[in-house]
């Protein structure tokens, strides 16, 4: 069988950059893509087969520019197996604080940027006779908490929309998966935007104690394997996924006094 090719986005760090070391040991054909052309070629020379990653970076948030990019990534090796859509941006503050711009800017990466990449790969695939797409989501995208109302948002919008995307091309083998991670040791809660859009800093206390990087990403490598349609990961935060659907004015009344971060505003 012939390598699979697989387009990663978000994979200057975290979640995508343990999936960039966990697919090239698996002889995987891949793209590797970001905002940071360096921190690309870094994760490039931690690879053990460095002939079979390409590098190609660019902005979610240039969401215009996103189907010319597609256009790039097919010609490098002919075709796309499976996109993963690790790329995003998180959020550290008060909806009433935060400016309508950070809040659209947390909306067009996280969830417009991944729907323009996606549509934009699809007609290939279906082409192709098939493929794979992966969403990181978020626990966030099942239920909201103080300090990441615009991050929330993008994440559920993301569970809605590519819910309905997945009925939409089953008959043409599109296999779409959407990975909710909870807690996850990667600098998610440092990059993390504030009210006027200037990066958080901090590494929360829950994020220091998470789940590692790499082991989310075997666990969403299993989950791509038996073809799940979605899976949530981390610690006893995953339980709040079935506390909020049963019980869900006790859970509202948890959330509010829980300790989701380190602090309420940037020093």
């Amino acid at each position: 069988m012939k390598p699979k090719v697989i387009w990663i986005t978000g994979a200057s760090s975290g979640i995508g950059e343990a999936l960039v070391y966990a697919y090239n040991k698996s002889g995987a054909n891949l793209i590797i893509s970001a905002r940071n052309r360096d921190e690309l070629f870094r994760v490039k020379g931690n690879c053990k087969n460095q002939i079979n990653v390409h590098v190609l970076s660019f902005d979610l948030e240039d969401t215009a520019a996103l189907a010319d990019k597609a256009k790039d990534a097919q010609k490098i090796f002919g075709h796309i197996d499976m996109l993963i859509n690790s790329g995003g941006i998180s959020q550290r503050s008060l909806a009433l604080d935060t400016q309508l711009a950070v809040e659209q800017k947390i909306m067009n990466i996280n969830f417009w940027g991944t729907v323009a990449l996606s549509k934009a790969v699809l007609p290939q695939m279906i082409a192709n006779g098939g493929g794979k797409i992966i969403c990181i989501s978020s626990l966030m995208g099942k239920f909201g908490t103080p300090f990441r109302s615009a991050y929330a948002a993008s994440k559920h919008a993301l569970q809605g929309y590519f819910d309905s995307l997945r009925s939409e091309v089953y008959e043409q083998k599109i296999q779409i998966l959407l990975v909710c991670p909870g807690y996850i040791k990667t600098n998610i809660s440092k990059n993390a935007v504030t009210a006027d859009g200037t990066a958080y800093d901090i590494m929360d206390d829950n994020q220091e104690n998470g789940l590692s990087a790499a082991d989310c990403a075997d666990k969403i490598i299993k989950a791509i394997q038996q073809n799940k349609e979605e899976v949530y990961m981390g610690g006893k935060e995953v339980k709040g996924v079935l506390f909020k659907r049963f019980f869900p004015s006790r859970f509202s009344k948890y959330i509010r006094t829980a300790k989701i971060t380190n602090q309420k505003t940037k020093p």
